[in-house]
Formats: C-alpha cells, sequence, structure tokens
C-alpha cells in the first residue's frame, strides 16, 4: 500500500460521530473550496499556499481555534485574487449577512 499523495484534497475531517464541524458556516467553507478546486478555480497547490500564508500570518500565539476563520479568509483573498468574485460584491455579502444575523432571533435559521 502506497502512503497518501500529500497534494491530494481533504476528506471531510470526521471522529466517531460524523463531520467536525463546530458551525454549518465551516462545512459550507470546507465544501465550497473543495467545490471551486473541482471547477478548476484553482489548483491545490495554490489552495494550500493561500492558507499556509493565511496561517503563518495569524502567528505563534494562534491557538488553532479560528482555523476555519483562516480558512474563510484565504478563500476569500484567492477568490478576490482569481475574480471569480467582485471584492465589493463580497463586502456587501458579508454585510447583509451581518445584519440578518443581527435581526434572527436565537435559535432560528439565518436567511438573506
Amino acid at each position: 500500500m502506497s502512503p497518501p499523495d500529500p497534494l491530494s484534497l481533504p476528506s471531510i475531517p470526521r471522529d466517531a460521530d460524523g463531520p467536525v464541524f463546530a458551525e454549518p458556516w465551516q462545512a459550507q467553507a470546507f465544501a465550497l473550496t473543495v467545490q471551486l478546486h473541482e471547477a478548476g478555480a484553482f489548483s491545490w497547490t495554490e489552495w494550500a499556499q493561500a492558507l499556509s500564508e493565511q496561517l503563518s500570518a495569524a502567528g505563534p500565539g494562534d491557538d488553532g481555534s479560528r482555523y476555519y476563520e483562516h480558512w474563510l479568509a484565504s478563500l476569500e483573498r484567492l477568490v478576490a485574487a482569481r475574480r471569480l468574485a467582485d471584492p465589493a460584491a463580497l463586502l456587501e455579502r458579508k454585510r447583509a449577512w451581518a445584519d440578518a444575523y443581527r435581526r434572527t432571533p436565537h435559535g432560528r435559521p439565518v436567511a438573506l
């Protein structure tokens, strides 16, 4: 049996009970990254470099609890660099989501 290819797509993080995303948005960011890669938007090497740069910029004091925030920031930067989405449109979407989140009663799904 040969070792796994280090550049292959990651599998969804799991434990004995299933996927290990703390929040639904983490799973969505993960899935969107894989989907964009599969559509040819960027190579896995390019993605790994973008994420590595983001994690390095966080510094040695980062305890790993913000991993998916770094993941999302890396994805946003790569999407903007590839001109897959307009940075102003991304910012407006973030603002709209934050407004919707603040207006949504606790325990209810956020709807835009």
